[in-house]
């Protein structure tokens, strides 16, 4: 099967992975100021703000964009 998303930077990569690889680079702290969100400023975790980001679309978004604009291969 070919690649059907050939210049999607987000193809084949989980929320997980994506929250994880931002977690990583920039902790918590700084992701909190970031994205101003709850889930990453107070008490942060991965399993708390991934049940925040699946059900809030808006959210995801954002964390998905900073993800492009910062971690992904060009």
């Amino acid at each position: 099967m070919p690649d059907t998303q050939p210049n999607n930077p987000l193809h084949g990569l989980t929320l997980e992975t994506i929250l994880n690889r931002l977690v990583d680079h920039y902790g918590w702290e700084e992701l909190g100021r970031e994205i101003d969100i709850r889930c990453f400023t107070h008490d942060p975790s991965i399993s708390s703000s991934l049940k925040f980001l699946r059900r809030t679309p808006w959210a995801r978004a954002k964390v998905e964009a900073l993800y492009v604009a910062t971690c992904s291969p060009l």
